[in-house]
């Protein structure tokens, strides 16, 4: 008899592990879909010009980006959660003025970090190590994440990468 209670619970706890190592194995699929379509995204040759551009920075400068009209992206100022404890915490920089804000995020399952982000419009742009990044408001569907999937209040960076409010 003890000995079926404690086969029992072994199963019962594998059975759990199993489901948070699906979770797991397909949270990193997505991230793995997301890296393999950025490495084989085509680049468009572009065309001979007579007048050099201007090479695009990778940080906005904050004079150009930053709008007088940020109610749109002060409104994001909060508390942002993903999945498999990915999270998002915006807050404004007062220091350097409106449209100017602090993104806290665990954003894999590995990395974390704050980054400046400016107001563009209605995104808030932003660079971290993996490469200049854009939030936008999104609904759940839009992240590409099933457990957020029907959400209405979210924000995106790209394909995969997601935050929503409860």
């Amino acid at each position: 008899m003890r000995a079926g209670i404690g086969l029992a619970a072994v199963l019962v706890t594998l059975a759990g592990c199993n489901d948070h190592d699906a979770r797991r194995a397909e949270g990193e699929a997505v991230e793995q879909q997301v890296r393999d379509s950025v490495a084989t995204a085509p680049t468009p040759t572009p065309a001979a010009s007579a007048t050099p551009t201007p090479a695009a920075s990778a940080t906005p400068t904050p004079a150009a980006t930053a709008t007088a009209d940020t109610a749109a992206t002060d409104g994001w100022i909060g508390r942002w959660r993903g999945v498999e404890g990915l999270n998002l915490d915006i807050a404004a920089d007062a220091a350097h003025g409106p449209g100017h804000y602090t993104l806290t995020m665990q954003y894999t399952l590995d990395d974390k970090g704050s980054f400046a982000g400016v107001a563009d419009g209605d995104t808030i742009r932003f660079t971290r190590p993996d490469g200049a990044q854009t939030l936008r408001a999104t609904d759940g569907d839009a992240t590409g994440l099933k457990w957020l999937a029907g959400k209405d209040d979210c924000l995106t960076v790209k394909p995969g990468e997601g935050y929503c409010r409860d």
